[in-house]
C-alpha cells in the first residue's frame, strides 16, 4: 500500500539515463531498484469544451495500454478515484463511463456537457523501488517520458514522481529534498497537462463562452465595439464544428447567444460603426438567430424531459412517453437543417465578410469607449425603468415580453462594456437585473411552452395515432406550466420594485458617470 503524498520533478538528463540521474542524486544514503519491464501507454487527458472540471480543481486522466484503460479522476487534494472501462469513444456525456464513483463524481460537474479529449500524449512509464539502509523499500519512483500524440513525437522533460510507502513519509522527504538539491531535477512548476497543452499552443481555460474582452475608457468607440464583436464571432465560430456534430447541447447554445449578443449589439451600438454596415449585417444575423431557434426549443424540453415525467400526479411517465419520441423524431429533422444551414454558402459568406468589416482600420477620433458605454446603458436603464413602471395588473402579456427584450439589451450592454467598470459595482448591478430578469423570463417561457405543448399535441393527432392517455399527460404538463406562469406574473411587481430602488439607481447612475463620460 502506498500513501497519497507523491513529490513532483522534472527531470533533466542531458543524454544520460534518468536512472542515474536519480541514483546520483540519492546516493550514498539510498539506493534505487529497478521494478519490472518499461510501459509504453497512450494517456488522454479529458474535459469539457468550457472546462468544467478544470474549473473544479479536477484532472481526468485515460491511460490505455496493452493490459490497461484506466481512468482516473485526481482532485486539487491528491484525491482520486478510478474506474477501469474499455471501448469507449469521446466525446461523450459522463454516463457512458460505468456505473460507480468515478461517473456518479464527474456527472453533477459535467452535467449536459460531453467530455471531449483535451490533450493526447505517449508515455514510456518506468518504476524504481527506494531502499533504505536497511535495504526496505520506503518509496516508489516513476519516471515518466511524454512525447506528445500528433506532433512527431515531440519529446517533453521527464517527470518523476515519488510516492512514500505506508510509514514511510518522512524518509520520503528527505528523498524528495536530496532530489531538489540535485543537479538536474526541478521540482514541477507545472501538471503533465499544462506542459503537454503548453506545448501544443493552448492553456487551461482557453475557451469562455463570456466576454472576455480589455477595454479601456479613452479608446474610440468604433475600435470598442469592434473588438468586442470580434470576440463574439471567435465564440460563434468556436462552436460550429461540434454544433453540426451534436457533441453536446451547449455548443448550440453558446452560439445562439453569441449571435443574441452581436444583434444586440448591432442594434445598439451600430450606429457607430461605418455607414451602411449595422443595415447590411442586422438581417443576416437574425436569419442565423432564426434557423437556430426550432432544435433550441426542443432541446429545452429534452433536457427538462425527465423532470417534468417525474412530476407528474394523474398521469404516467409511461404515458406521456409518445410525447418524447415525437420530440426526439422532430429534433432529428431539425438537426439535418441546421447542418445544412451552417454548411451553406450563405452562412460561410456572412462570417468571412464580417471578420473582414470588423478589421478594418478604425479612426483615431470620434466619441471615446466610455462616452458610449455610458449613454447607451443610460439610455437602456431608463427604457426599462419606464415600460416597467407603466405595467399594472392589467397590462396584456406583450407588454411583459416587451420589457424582457429591454431588459435583455441592457444586461447585455453591462457585458460588452464591464471591463470599464468598477468589478463590485458592476456585479451588483447585474444582480439588481437578474432579479427581474428571471422572472420575467419563467413567465415569458411558460407562455411560450403552454402554446407549444398545444401546437406539438395537434401536430402529433395529423401525423400518427396518438393514443388519448398521452395527450391527457400533455394536458396536465400545461396545466403545471400554467401554475409556474401565474406565479411569475404575481411576483413581478416585487421583482421590479427591487430593480426600480433608489438603491439600484444609484448604483446604475454611478456607472454611467465614470471616467471617460
Amino acid at each position: 500500500m502506498v500513501e497519497s503524498f507523491p513529490h513532483d520533478f522534472v527531470l533533466a538528463c542531458e543524454g544520460r539515463p534518468p536512472a542515474d540521474v536519480v541514483r546520483a542524486a540519492l546516493a550514498p544514503r539510498f539506493a534505487i531498484m529497478p521494478e519490472g519491464r518499461p510501459r509504453t501507454l497512450r494517456l488522454t487527458w479529458l474535459d469539457t469544451f468550457d472546462w468544467r472540471l478544470h474549473q473544479a480543481g479536477l484532472t481526468l486522466q485515460h491511460n490505455a495500454g496493452s493490459r490497461v484503460s484506466d481512468y482516473t479522476l485526481t482532485g486539487d487534494d491528491g484525491e482520486q478515484v478510478t474506474a477501469s472501462a474499455k471501448g469507449l469513444r469521446w466525446p461523450a456525456l459522463a454516463d457512458a463511463l460505468p456505473p460507480g464513483p468515478l461517473r456518479a463524481r464527474l456527472q453533477p460537474v459535467t452535467e449536459v456537457r460531453a467530455l471531449m479529449p483535451t490533450a493526447q500524449a505517449t508515455a514510456t512509464v518506468r518504476q524504481m523501488r527506494v531502499l533504505n539502509a536497511d535495504e526496505k523499500t520506503v518509496a516508489w519512483l516513476t519516471v515518466t517520458d511524454l512525447s506528445l500524440a500528433g506532433k512527431n513525437g515531440t519529446g517533453l522533460p521527464a517527470r518523476l514522481s515519488v510516492t512514500a510507502v505506508r510509514g514511510y513519509q518522512a524518509q520520503t522527504d528527505r528523498i524528495a529534498r536530496s532530489l531538489t538539491a540535485a543537479a538536474g531535477v526541478t521540482p514541477a512548476a507545472a501538471s503533465p497537462l499544462d506542459d503537454i497543452l503548453a506545448a501544443a499552443g493552448r492553456h487551461p481555460g482557453d475557451y469562455s463562452g463570456k466576454i472576455d474582452v480589455t477595454l479601456t475608457p479613452e479608446m474610440p468607440a468604433r475600435r470598442a465595439l469592434e473588438v468586442v464583436l470580434l470576440r463574439l464571432l471567435d465564440t460563434l465560430e468556436a462552436n460550429v464544428p461540434d454544433t453540426i456534430r451534436d457533441t453536446d447541447t451547449e455548443f448550440l447554445h453558446d452560439l445562439r447567444v453569441a449571435v443574441r449578443r452581436t444583434r444586440s449589439a448591432i442594434k445598439l451600438c451600430g450606429d457607430v460603426l461605418p455607414t451602411g454596415v449595422a443595415e447590411a449585417f442586422s438581417g443576416e444575423f437574425k436569419w442565423l438567430g432564426d434557423v437556430t431557434t426550432p432544435i433550441r426549443d426542443l432541446d429545452v424540453y429534452l433536457l427538462g424531459y425527465d423532470q417534468m415525467a417525474a412530476g407528474l400526479l394523474a398521469a404516467t411517465p409511461a404515458e406521456l412517453e409518445p410525447f418524447h419520441r415525437y420530440l426526439v423524431q422532430r429534433r432529428q429533422a431539425e438537426e439535418r437543417e441546421l447542418a445544412r444551414a451552417l454548411h451553406s454558402r450563405r452562412f460561410l459568406d456572412l462570417i468571412k465578410a464580417w471578420r473582414k468589416e470588423l478589421a478594418a482600420p478604425a479612426p483615431r477620433r470620434g466619441i471615446t469607449a466610455a462616452a458610449l458605454a455610458a449613454d447607451r446603458i443610460g439610455r437602456a436603464h431608463r427604457k426599462v425603468l419606464k415600460r416597467g413602471a407603466a405595467i399594472t395588473p392589467d397590462s396584456p402579456p406583450e407588454s411583459l415580453h416587451d420589457l424582457r427584450k429591454r431588459c435583455k439589451e441592457l444586461r447585455y450592454l453591462l457585458e460588452f462594456f464591464a471591463s470599464l467598470h468598477d468589478p463590485a459595482l458592476h456585479q451588483q448591478a447585474v444582480r439588481d437585473l437578474k432579479g427581474l430578469q428571471d422572472c420575467l423570463g419563467e413567465y415569458q417561457d411558460c407562455q411560450v411552452q403552454q402554446h407549444e405543448i398545444r401546437m406539438f399535441a395537434a401536430q402529433m393527432m395529423t401525423d400518427q395515432d396518438v393514443p388519448a392517455t398521452a395527450l391527457l399527460a400533455m394536458g396536465e404538463l400545461a396545466s403545471k406550466i400554467a401554475r409556474r406562469e401565474r406565479r411569475a406574473r404575481r411576483e413581478f411587481a416585487d421583482r421590479f420594485a427591487d430593480f426600480a430602488s433608489a438603491t439600484s439607481q444609484h448604483r446604475f447612475r454611478a456607472l454611467t458617470s465614470g471616467p471617460g463620460r
